[in-house]
């Protein structure tokens, strides 16, 4: 009965598993802060995505953990850089099966951890992230995903005209059908650590990204960001974080016709992960809970670290 009358539904096809993939590497390394997520070497990912694929899991978006870090992040965009390299084996072995989306930013591949090209040096107190240089790269960055076979890219950096930038780019190289899922609404959230272990990225010096990040304090502001990326192409629009931003979520469904998806991110994954390690929660009914609260919120996509789990769930028959 309750079931049947059940007013929010939450399955595997709701759900995108974000995965890391690392350069240089010959086996996965797990993630202390992240209990259950390795970094990929290529041929784990790939045989990865495809249970994923075979589990029901439709869709996949990667982070890159290069070698080399730079100023600009260009193993962002170098076609040869472990993302490209990494979708080009995904779209030969499932491209027809699941959707391959790729983040684009550059905090993974700068050696001063920022989600942009700075304006002086790292860690000086007056440097600050070149909005207009860094759209330049993101540019770059979008083309060199879509050549490699995604199908969708998105922007995470919060740079004010990244969307039109990352559109006109991709159009231009005739990407016309490369869908924009842009991180429209997203906060400056202390949520997000153990994310940075599993991509090696801190910031150098004393600085953070209040500068180009959401305050938490705000949800007007969130509607414009909405607003102007779709406006500028977006197809989809993102909320992130999920738990702590319900409201936004739920703003931002009622405001929009496209697609909302919400980033269950790190921090809260792994609160889960701890607390139910202590014997303090219910690990499995926590965690359905809270994807089901971002589900009856408005999000039509989850990305969340608990997709593989929620799956192989599902094909026990275990009931959510």
């Amino acid at each position: 009965m309750r079931d049947l009358v059940a007013e929010t539904q939450l399955d595997v096809r709701h759900l995108v598993a974000p995965l890391f993939v690392r350069e240089g590497i010959s086996e996965p390394q797990p993630i202390e802060s992240l209990p259950g997520v390795v970094q990929h070497t290529r041929d784990s990912l790939r045989e990865e995505v495809r249970q994923l694929a075979d589990l029901g899991v439709r869709a996949v978006i990667l982070f890159g953990v290069p070698c080399i870090k730079d100023s600009i992040g260009s193993g962002a965009f170098d076609p040869e850089g472990i993302v490209q390299v990494a979708l080009r084996d995904l779209a030969a072995d499932v491209g027809d099966r699941v959707v391959l989306m790729a983040d684009l930013c550059v905090d993974e591949y700068t050696d001063h951890g920022h989600c942009g090209v700075l304006d002086g040096p790292a860690g000086h107190p007056d440097t600050s992230v070149d909005n207009d240089a860094t759209l330049d790269v993101y540019a770059r960055i979008a083309v060199a995903q879509a050549d490699a076979g995604a199908h969708v890219v998105a922007p995470s950096g919060m740079m004010d005209g990244q969307v039109g930038v990352i559109r006109a780019a991709l159009d231009a190289a005739g990407h016309q059908q490369v869908a924009i899922l842009a991180y429209s609404a997203k906060y400056a959230s202390g949520l997000y650590g153990p994310f940075r272990d599993a991509v090696d990225c801190s910031i150098v010096g004393e600085g953070d990204r209040k500068a180009y990040q959401q305050d938490w304090r705000n949800a007007r502001e969130a509607m414009v960001e909405v607003e102007a990326d779709l406006a500028q192409g977006a197809d989809m629009v993102m909320v992130k974080p999920a738990l702590s931003y319900l409201d936004i979520i739920a703003a931002v469904k009622a405001r929009v016709d496209v697609p909302v998806a919400a980033y269950h991110v790190s921090g809260e994954y792994a609160m889960i992960k701890a607390a139910a390690a202590n014997g303090w929660i219910d690990h499995d009914a926590v965690a359905t809970e809270q994807l089901t609260a971002i589900r009856r919120a408005g999000a039509d996509l989850i990305l969340t670290y608990f997709t593989r789990w929620f799956a192989e769930s599902v094909a026990a028959g275990k009931s959510t």
